[in-house]
Formats: C-alpha cells, sequence, structure tokens
C-alpha cells in the first residue's frame, strides 16, 4: 500500500504552488536582481569558537587566518554586486552566524562596506551569543549602527545547557540580556529552544519566567529539530529528521502563550511573542532578499539561489565569478507561494500586501481560493482586517504542515551543500 503522505504531500504542493513535481536546485548563474525596488540583505558569518552539535547551520570552527580569507572575499562579493543595486531600497540587513562577533573588527569593518556602498539608513539586525558580547562590543555594534539584537539564550537551565553542548551558563545568558536591554537598542529578542535532552514542563516554565523578567522586547521560541547531517543526528545515526513530539511541543507552546500574556506579550508569528507597540524582530520573513557570505541564499523574485558552504570554495571563486553554488528559477505563482509561507508563519494574510507586491490584475482570493476555503473550514483561519487572521489552532496545525516540506527542504539542500561545495543537483 502507498503511504499516504505520497498522496497528501504532493497534491498540498499543487494546490499552493501550482507544481506536482518536486523542485531541482542545479549550478546556474542567475542574473542580477536589478529589477528588484526593494530587498533585504543577508550577512552569513561562518564560525564559532564552540560548534554545538544539535546546529544545523553552517558554520566552522573559528581559525583567524581562514577569518581574514574569508572577510577579504565577503568585500569583493560586495563590491560585485554594488553596481547592479545602486538604486535600490533596502529594508534592512540581517547578521547570522555562526557567532556573527567573534572577530568583532572584522564584522564591523563589513558593517561599515556594506552602509558605504549602498547608503543604507534601515535597521541592522545581528544574532549574539551570550559568551560574545561584552559592553564594549554592543557599544561598538551601535556605533556602526545595529539597531535590533537576537540573542542565543536557548536556556536558563544548567544541565538543560550542557546537554545540548552549549559553552555558557544560565547566569552568563542572563547577565547578556541585561546588558543588552541597558544599552538601548530598538529591540531585543532572546531565542529560548524547547523539547530539549531531559527538558521539562517545570524546566521550561523557568526559561520563560526568567527571560521574561529582565525586559526584553521578544521572545522567539523553537523546538529542537534533529537533522541527520548535524553532529548530534550523525551521533544517532539519524535518516531522516527528527522531530519531538506533537504533545511535548503543544504543551509547551501553550504554557509559551500562558506566560507570555501575563508579561504583556503579544504572539507575533508561530514560535513568537512580541511586546505591544514594539518593533517586531524577524530573521526570515523578508520577501526579497540578497545574500552574502559562505551558505548565504538570496531571493529575488525570478530565481533562489545559494551561495556554495564551504570557505575555501567561496574565496577562490572572487571576484572572478559570484561564489553560486545552486539556483533555481521560480515562476509567478512559486513567489506568491513563497510570500504566503512566511505571511502564514507570521500569522497575518493581507490583501493589500499582497497587491502591493504582485499587482492588483489577480486577487488574493482568486490566487489561493481551494487552499484558503479549506483552511477556514477547518477552523485553523478566519477572514478579518482586510485578509486572514490565523487562529491560535491553526497556528500549531499549519506549521505542523509548513514542516513537513520545510525541514525536508532544508535537510535536502543543506546536507547536500556540506558534503560538497559545487553539488550537480539538489531535488528539494
Amino acid at each position: 500500500m502507498i503511504p499516504a503522505k505520497f498522496i497528501w504531500k504532493p497534491l498540498v504542493q499543487k494546490i499552493v504552488t501550482g507544481h506536482w513535481r518536486r523542485f531541482h536546485m542545479r549550478p546556474g548563474m542567475p542574473p542580477f536582481p536589478e529589477k528588484l525596488k526593494c530587498a533585504g540583505l543577508y550577512l552569513h558569518v561562518p564560525f564559532c569558537k564552540n560548534l554545538c552539535p544539535f546546529c544545523p547551520y553552517n558554520r566552522f570552527k573559528y581559525d583567524e587566518k581562514l577569518f581574514n580569507l574569508y572577510e577579504h572575499a565577503v568585500h569583493q562579493e560586495i563590491d560585485v554586486y554594488a553596481p547592479h543595486l545602486k538604486d535600490m531600497k533596502f529594508t534592512s540587513i540581517y547578521v547570522g552566524g555562526g557567532t556573527p562577533t567573534v572577530n568583532l573588527e572584522g564584522l564591523l569593518r563589513i558593517l561599515r562596506h556594506l552602509r558605504n556602498t549602498f547608503s543604507l539608513s534601515c535597521d541592522i539586525c545581528i544574532e549574539l551569543h551570550p559568551g560574545n558580547m561584552d559592553k564594549d562590543c554592543l557599544a561598538a555594534l551601535k556605533d556602526v549602527g545595529v539597531t535590533m539584537l537576537s540573542i542565543g539564550v536557548e536556556s536558563t537551565t544548567d544541565h538543560i545547557l550542557r546537554n545540548i553542548g552549549r559553552n555558557h551558563d544560565a547566569e552568563t545568558a542572563l547577565d547578556s540580556l541585561r546588558r543588552a536591554t541597558s544599552m538601548g537598542f530598538n529591540s531585543v529578542n532572546a531565542d529560548l529552544m524547547f523539547a530539549l535532552p531531559g527538558q521539562s514542563l517545570r524546566d521550561w516554565e523557568n526559561d520563560l519566567r526568567s527571560v521574561l523578567e529582565e525586559g526584553i522586547d521578544q521572545i522567539s521560541t523553537y523546538p529542537m529539530f534533529s537533522f541527520p547531517y548535524s553532529e548530534m543526528g550523525k551521533m544517532q545515526q539519524l535518516k531522516s529528521v527528527k522531530r519531538p513530539t506533537s504533545s511535548a511541543i503543544r504543551s509547551m507552546l501553550n504554557l509559551t502563550d500562558e506566560y507570555s500574556l501575563k508579561y504583556g506579550f503579544e504572539r507575533c508569528a508561530v514560535w513568537s511573542w512580541l511586546k505591544a507597540s514594539k518593533k517586531k524582530f524577524s530573521s526570515i520573513t523578508r520577501h526579497h532578499y540578497i545574500g552574502f557570505g559562505p551558505s548565504a541564499a538570496s531571493m529575488i523574485g525570478s530565481h533562489f539561489y545559494v551561495n556554495t558552504f564551504d570557505v575555501n570554495a567561496y574565496t577562490h571563486a572572487l571576484p572572478k565569478k559570484r561564489p553560486i553554488a545552486l539556483s533555481m528559477p521560480v515562476d509567478r505563482r512559486l513567489e506568491m507561494a513563497y510570500w504566503l509561507y512566511w505571511r502564514v508563519y507570521e500569522l497575518q494574510v493581507r490583501e493589500r500586501d499582497f497587491e502591493n507586491l504582485f499587482g492588483t490584475e489577480i486577487s488574493l482570493d482568486a490566487t489561493f481560493s481551494d487552499l484558503f476555503n479549506l483552511v477556514r473550514l477547518s477552523g485553523m483561519m478566519e477572514k478579518k482586517n482586510g485578509g486572514y487572521q490565523i487562529t491560535k489552532s491553526g497556528a500549531y496545525w499549519i506549521h505542523r504542515l509548513q514542516n513537513e516540506y520545510s525541514l525536508n527542504y532544508i535537510n535536502r539542500l543543506w546536507g547536500s551543500c556540506q558534503k560538497e561545495p559545487w553539488p550537480k543537483q539538489v531535488k528539494l
């Protein structure tokens, strides 16, 4: 008998994207994004002092010589793009990793280069490790224009931090939040992970209370997904992505909702809660963006592409050619589906936003009528405020459905790109 997932998964993909077949990413050189009116910028810094075994992101043990080669190549990549982006409006810079501040002076030079090259006046958002953000570091970041911080607390329980291989303790994490909130940044987000090895519901309650009492502006929470290509996945000999049980996710999310509301936070995304009147910190919901650095992805409307994950391959490619490992053309319907995916993640789908991006010749309802009717009948979505609002129960179930696709896409793409610098093809 054919497993049910081989029937319903292609069907949902067809309803949402207009495509039956799996997507393919292949070597290729997409056009420069000269026609975009606005976009975000992403910078990937793939170095850490300590490599957490659960982490699926592209990162390497910090080496000063390798970092210097990386930094030189990033400057070259910025210069390669510069003539083609001179008329573009930039909505934000997001800096992720790795540990972006592992070499602070190098990072500051790159940020100054980005600001001077593109005449930026947008938010600069950065991920921080609690152990790499002393007051001098925060002051330097603020001076270069950083406005929003996301701190990888992960847990405030020492035995949980040891279980997941973090190289900081609870007090270091809480101290980092105190320093950040005292510096006057526009937004301070605390990242917490749940459904961790050895973590009880009481441990999670303690984590929530501890960070919410530190005066932060936002809390983002993530369950632990174990990917086969990560160190933890290799140790466990995983063949596919391992996810926590639905009961663990549901119970911990319900507790997060309860505590966040008690402290004056409102849910702003599937996994995130925001203090009223504060600006939301988000790393992944920009529609168009251009990435710099090894493994940085770009979504330019007509194409989605990703740089080589290998630092040496990245540095050797530049400046003769862009270090793009894989690319995929994106048709209009698929771009609309991509937009919808992240709007659903943010719990609001607005007709006005759809029209501003795609024009008025086709409506949001006409594009996704079959999907919306199905989701509304199930009680996961309601028509509201010139669009659609995801309900509380819908937030859980819709994201579970999203994970059926996104986690497997990530596993196939990132897993392949970590094995070889220039893969011949990846089927998503």
